[in-house]
C-alpha cells in the first residue's frame, strides 16, 4: 500500500496497533535547512550491535539526545544520551504540537544512501513502556519504510518524504515489525529522528 494523501487521523495498520502519518510537514527549502543543519551538528557515531556475540559497526551512523543523561540498551550495547541542542528541540516542539505527546528522547539515524538499511525489529525495550507512542520524522532522501504484522506476516508500506511526520503508537511495536529496505538507486542521505519517552 502505498499512500500520498495523509490523513493523520487515518490508521494506516488493519489491526493490532495504530499507525498515523502526517505527511509533509514542513516546506521543501525548511526541510533542506534541517537536513544541512542535522548532518553539520549532530554528534554522529557509527552504530554498534553485538548479533549472536559478534560485534558489528554499521556505516550507518546514529545519535541519542534527551533530557538526561539516560542510558539506552539496544542490540547489547548501552549507549548515552547527550544533552540537546537547539536545534533539536524547536523540532521536538513542533513534533510535540502534532501529537500532543510530550517526548524527553531522540534516537537519530543517518543513512548516507540507499545501500544503507535497517531490517525488520521492533522498538519494544521495556525502559520505553508498555505501549510506546514514537514519532518518527525524515529529512533528507525519500525512502521506503515497511510494517509486518508478526503472526500474519501482512505488509504496509509507503513511501516518506523529507519533512513527514509518522507516529506508531498502542499495541504496534508488540504486533508489527518495521524496516527501512534498501533502496540502491538512492546516491542521497537521509536522516531519521525518532522521538520517544524514556523512562
Amino acid at each position: 500500500m502505498n499512500l500520498f494523501n495523509y490523513d493523520p487521523a487515518l490508521n494506516l495498520l488493519p489491526c493490532d496497533g495504530e499507525v498515523n502519518c502526517f505527511g509533509n510537514i514542513f516546506s521543501v527549502r525548511e526541510s533542506e535547512l534541517y537536513l544541512q543543519g542535522l548532518l553539520n551538528n549532530i554528534e554522529w557515531k557509527n552504530d554498534e550491535v553485538i548479533i549472536y556475540g559478534k560485534h558489528i559497526t554499521t556505516k550507518r551512523k546514529v545519535a541519542w539526545y534527551g533530557d538526561n543523561n539516560f542510558a539506552y540498551r539496544y542490540s547489547n550495547i548501552t549507549r548515552h544520551a547527550l544533552c540537546w541542542t537547539k536545534e533539536l528541540l524547536t523540532l521536538k516542539a513542533i513534533v510535540e504540537s502534532h501529537t500532543n505527546v510530550t517526548y524527553n528522547s531522540c534516537l537519530l539515524n543517518l543513512y548516507h544512501n540507499g545501500d544503507e538499511a535497517m531490517s525488520w525489529h521492533c522498538d519494544d525495550e521495556s525502559t520505553l513502556g508498555k505501549n510506546p507512542n514514537i514519532a518518527s520524522l525524515s529529512f533528507g532522501a525519500e525512502r521506503k519504510f515497511s510494517l509486518k504484522h508478526k503472526t500474519s506476516k501482512q505488509t504496509v508500506s509507503l513511501l516518506l518524504e523529507p519533512g513527514t511526520l509518522l507516529v506508531m503508537k498502542g499495541t504496534t511495536q508488540n504486533n508489527w515489525l518495521h524496516c527501512l529496505p534498501k533502496m540502491k538507486n538512492i546516491p542521497s542521505p537521509r536522516i531519521n529522528l525518532t522521538f520517544r519517552t524514556f523512562g
